[in-house]
Parts: structure tokens; C-alpha cells; sequence
């Protein structure tokens, strides 16, 4: 049985941002990261949310910090022996929510491609090329890339477009060396998750990493190889030449591609039937690479 859905939290007197999908208090030299169940797409959040989509997100993340072992930001995940104001919803908060270390955010999504899909396949069409990186002719849509390619991205906020970057011009807003660790942390953690997931029939496409700076301290943040980062597909339905079935929200992307809706203005309200399938798609990814059954099922 799902939990109500949860769009927007509000706990008393901590100072709060609120991002696409995430609710962030300020606790000083720790942030508490709260993932709701708003669901965005087209870098618009949508009206109605996905039940427990913000706890399949938090627990497929811890999952993944984990499991690769690379520096992160994560102190607590469970909000029982979290220092909380009283009269906290603890059963509210459960499951979504992480304490992390404050870290100065690096203003760039690092982004890895291992499949020519969305827009690249676009870009690719036009112009041989994703992100300006020339790639050999005659792939098709959903193919396989002879080695995966980086391509950076500037950080947007609510309401604004996430805009690709090359990576010199990544260099020249972060600096040469931390572009290049960036860039060999973002292959090294998608190759290991790759090939974690496809032991367990999942193709990990492509994926964005986040990372943030405690002092000279590079650590891995945000979230890791979820189904709202990243692009999974069964493998065992993977077939080049068209679009992939797939466990992330492209389910909810081709049904707004579908609507009438233009991307200009407010997006619709998602069906009953669009929202029980993203979340039941969301699930069956996190208790596939988990192999755990999903605690709020």
C-alpha cells in the first residue's frame, strides 16, 4: 500500500530551499536532504507527484553511495537518530530523507553517455555529433557508443534549462584540474555501476553525477544512478534502432510528448494509470539492483 504523496514538506523553523524535487534545510554545517514526490520533466515540475517516488530515489541513492565506496556527502539516512525539531512527522520523513555535509556545490552536471538516446540521438541526426563530440556515422538510435562520452553541463535551477557545455568551457568555470578529476571520477563511477547493473538486467544509458567541495575534499552528493538521473533499460528487452523500454520517467516523458501540452506553459496533471506505472516501473529498478523488496510497497 503507498504512502500518501508528499509534495512540498515544511519543518518548523528551518530555513528551506526547495529544487525540482528536493526540499533542503539548512542546518548549518549539514544540510537535511528531504526527496518529496514531485516529479519533473522538460525541466518542469509537474502537478501531481509519483507515491514513494521520493523514497525509491533516496534509498536507491544510499544504495549506490554504498556500494561504490567513492567519498560522498551522506552522515545519517535514518531520521531516528537524526537531531530533529520535536513534533516532527518522523513516518512522513522516513525513508526520504538523508543528513549530509554541506559541501560547496561544483556548478556543473557531469554527465556520461554509453547509448545514443533522447537528445543526443537528435543532435546525432543533425550533425554526426553529441554535445559538439564527433562520434562514427551509421549508428543508430539506442546504439551502444564505442567507449562512453562525457558531456558537462551547466547546473539549472527551478524553472530554467540545464545547458550543455564542452569541456573546455568546463574548464574555464571549474579549472583544469578539477575538470579532469571530475571527469575521471563520473567514467570510473558509471562503468562500475554499469556493470553492477547489467549483472542484474538493467543498461545503465547514460547518467549525471553532482559533486560539491569541503575544502579541498571532492565528494560524490545529490543523488547516484536513479531511475530520475539516469536513463535504465531491461536488458533483456534492449534492441538498437528505436526507443528503449524503459524503468525511469521517459514513461512520463512520451506520455507528455503525446499530450496536447506544448512545453511553453504549465505542464497537465498525469493520469491515474501514467502515475501507478511510473511508480510501479521506479520499484521493480530499485528492488532489481537492490535484490530487497521495497520497505513502503
Amino acid at each position: 500500500m503507498s504512502r500518501p504523496v508528499v509534495l512540498e514538506t515544511l519543518l518548523a523553523y528551518l530555513p528551506v530551499r526547495r529544487g525540482k524535487v528536493r526540499d533542503v534545510y539548512d542546518l548549518g554545517t549539514q544540510l537535511l536532504l528531504v526527496s518529496t514526490d514531485r516529479i519533473s520533466a522538460f525541466d518542469w515540475v509537474l502537478p501531481n507527484g509519483i507515491p514513494d517516488k521520493g523514497r525509491v530515489l533516496t534509498q536507491t541513492s544510499n544504495f549506490w553511495f554504498n556500494r561504490i565506496g567513492q567519498p560522498n556527502h551522506l552522515i545519517e539516512t535514518d531520521v531516528a537518530r537524526m537531531d530533529l525539531p520535536e513534533l516532527v512527522d518522523l513516518d512522513m520523513l522516513a525513508g526520504r530523507s538523508v543528513l549530509v555535509r554541506k559541501t560547496e556545490v561544483v556548478p556543473i552536471e557531469c554527465v556520461v553517455r554509453g547509448y545514443l538516446s533522447g537528445s543526443g540521438w537528435k543532435e546525432y541526426q543533425q550533425s554526426g555529433t553529441v554535445c559538439g563530440i564527433k562520434l562514427p556515422a551509421g549508428l543508430s538510435e539506442s546504439d551502444r557508443l564505442p567507449e562512453p562520452i562525457f558531456t558537462p553541463a551547466t547546473k539549472a535551477e527551478q524553472g530554467e534549462h540545464d545547458e550543455n557545455i564542452t569541456f573546455d568551457e568546463m574548464v574555464n568555470r571549474v579549472g583544469r584540474e578539477l575538470a579532469e578529476e571530475l571527469r575521471r571520477r563520473s567514467f570510473e563511477i558509471y562503468q562500475q555501476g554499469c556493470e553492477y547493473a547489467l549483472s542484474k538486467g538493467i543498461i545503465i544509458a547514460d547518467t549525471k553525477f553532482e559533486f560539491g567541495l569541503v575544502g579541498d575534499e571532492l565528494l560524490l552528493i545529490d543523488e547516484v544512478l536513479t531511475p530520475d538521473s539516469s536513463r535504465f533499460w531491461p536488458a533483456d528487452l534492449y534492441e538498437p534502432g528505436r526507443g528503449q523500454v524503459s524503468f525511469d520517467k521517459q514513461f512520463v516523458r512520451d506520455w507528455l510528448l503525446s499530450s496536447t501540452w506544448d512545453r511553453h506553459c504549465a505542464p497537465p496533471a498525469l493520469p491515474n494509470d501514467v502515475v501507478e506505472k511510473t511508480r510501479a516501473k521506479y520499484i521493480e529498478a530499485y528492488e532489481r539492483l537492490t535484490e530487497q523488496p521495497f520497505p513502503w510497497k
